[in-house]
């Protein structure tokens, strides 16, 4: 079991990961646009199109990660007190009831989208360069795969938290710019 959740999260990590780095093209994208429609007064015709296949490709292949590190929102003000094993049974519950069927429509409906794009050649209709949105199907598939294999480890997690009354969770591999603000002042605090 372990084994699988390890492999999951080093998965979804590094998806999401590798494809954080479209908000660094995105950011180069719409200076650019900015730039030539503002100073040389020269809008181009993709720009709008490339940044929302960006944006979406980014918050799609990022889902697996979120979930294995429990950043998507939930509603805990009430879930936080249960103890852990009341939190594992629901969660298992709301995972085989809502999560895996959600996900495999969405890989199901994906392919089919997906399919129909590649054969078509898909492009935009919204502008007039006509850029090609086939390939970003694609990311749904690829996306439904990644937290449909996300989604098996949260459920080994939850059988793990039933039986022995403790989350097992992902490795930390990030930190929050407001709590690595607060330990460097609670350090200066303590040295001075």
């Amino acid at each position: 079991m372990f084994a699988f959740m390890r492999f999951a999260d080093n998965l979804s990590a590094w998806f999401g990961k590798t494809f954080g780095w479209l908000v660094m093209l995105m950011t180069i994208g719409v200076s650019y646009e900015v730039v030539v429609r503002y100073i040389f007064n020269a809008p181009t015709s993709w720009s709008l199109d490339v940044s929302f296949i960006m944006y979406g490709t980014l918050f799609m292949m990022g889902g697996a990660y979120t979930l294995s590190r429990g950043g998507h929102v939930r509603g805990d003000f009430l879930y936080r007190m249960w103890p852990v094993r009341v939190q594992a049974g629901v969660d298992l519950v709301l995972y085989l009831l809502f999560f895996f069927p959600g996900v495999t429509a969405l890989i199901f409906s994906g392919w089919k989208y997906a399919a129909r794009g590649w054969r078509y050649g898909e492009v935009s209709v919204n502008s007039p360069a006509g850029v090609p949105i086939f390939q970003f199907k694609t990311v749904l598939v690829v996306a439904g795969i990644l937290l449909f294999i996300q989604g098996i480890a949260q459920v080994l997690r939850c059988i793990l938290a039933l039986r022995d009354g403790v989350w097992y969770l992902a490795e930390e591999d990030v930190e929050e710019t407001e709590e690595l603000l607060i330990r460097e002042k609670a350090q200066e605090t303590h040295d001075a």
